[in-house]
């Protein structure tokens, strides 16, 4: 158990909320950070963030990360040992729509961010990137050290920036610094954006699924939960200590694949749905869209060698667990 405070910026978000109920269980205290932004519903993001305030060491605080006074303040005055950022305006597709979302949310907040970490130096911080950066890249599995200068997203380009900014605050100011490359998380409590819960909701009510590309894409489909046990695990192990290597210029950052190793094709991701939801799927198919991949497929030794992270929940089991979510959440809303 432990009584370290940590900073979880994106707390009422998919994945914040899930890393926060672990981070509860294990005995920290936590921030949760989030400006409840209406991309999706927030009816949604409510809900996460009413179980979160349930628990006695977690802390709430609706903050625009782009206040960059308010969170220097709030790190100043919660001084956390860990700082864990999620908080991102997500969505490879909207970036096309809007891209200056993505710039404000996933650029400037990061920054605010990354200042407030320089002057109240955590233990470590990690951050969110994607596997999107990776790009056009044809080599899989995909690897950290691979080359990502061919982004086919804006989204892709705002987080490779993230990776440049913390290298060069890892740099300047020697802080630590890990970036997280999530591969296609998927769960409870998700995103209605995401492809597996708008077909889940597609095949119950009848209405067809759109398959891009003839439905001949791969994607390393990764369980929340075991992303979460990454993360959690990564906590202990900052860049420049101990096992863990500084980067090739000698600073204290270092970038993780996050991903199950273990690339889905969209036929069977399909069809343990249709197992799940006790009915077939009215497919349709659509060309490939902008700034969509063939593949992604991540290498996960960095991270394996390090903590032991092992992902082991196939696409059928954690399908057939959001299914059932699904349903019960419908019925309530």
């Amino acid at each position: 158990m432990s009584s370290d405070t940590i900073l979880v910026t994106g707390a009422a978000g998919f994945i914040g909320f899930h890393l926060t109920r672990r981070l509860l269980a294990d005995g920290f205290r936590v921030v949760g950070l989030d400006n409840l932004e209406p991309y999706y519903d927030v009816g949604l993001k409510k809900m996460r963030l009413d179980a979160l305030c349930a628990e006695a060491n977690f802390a709430f605080h609706d903050l625009d990360l782009c206040h960059h006074g308010a969170v220097l303040a709030l790190s100043e005055a919660t001084r956390p040992a860990f700082v864990v950022h999620l908080a991102a305006q997500a969505g490879v597709r909207y970036s096309i729509e809007a891209p200056h979302a993505y710039q404000r949310a996933n650029i400037d907040g990061f920054l605010s961010v990354l200042e407030a970490c320089r002057h109240h130096p955590p233990r470590h911080v990690l951050y969110a990137s994607s596997s999107s950066v990776y790009g056009a890249n044809r080599k899989v599995p995909f690897a950290e050290t691979d080359p990502v200068d061919l982004p086919v997203s804006f989204y892709a380009a705002t987080k490779r920036s993230n990776e440049m900014m913390a290298r060069s605050y890892a740099h300047l100011y020697r802080l630590p610094l890990s970036g997280l490359r999530f591969f296609t998380v998927y769960g409870t409590h998700g995103r209605p954006d995401m492809a597996y819960w708008s077909f889940t909701e597609a095949i119950l009510k009848g209405e067809p699924v759109t398959l891009f590309n003839e439905g001949r894409m791969r994607r390393d489909f990764t369980h929340v939960s075991e992303v979460v046990s990454g993360i959690a695990g990564l906590l202990a192990h900052p860049p420049g200590e101990g096992r863990v290597l500084a980067d090739e210029g000698g600073a204290p950052h270092r970038l993780y694949n996050l991903g199950n190793n273990d690339p889905v094709e969209l036929s069977r991701f399909v069809a343990a749905i249709e197992r799940a939801a006790g009915r077939p799927a009215e497919i349709r198919y659509q060309p490939m869209p902008a700034g969509d991949v063939i593949e992604t497929y991540a290498d996960i030794s960095r991270l394996a060698n390090l903590t032991g992270f092992r992902p082991a929940i196939s696409i059928e089991d954690g399908m057939a667990e959001f299914v059932a979510w699904y349903r019960a959440y419908r019925s309530l809303n």
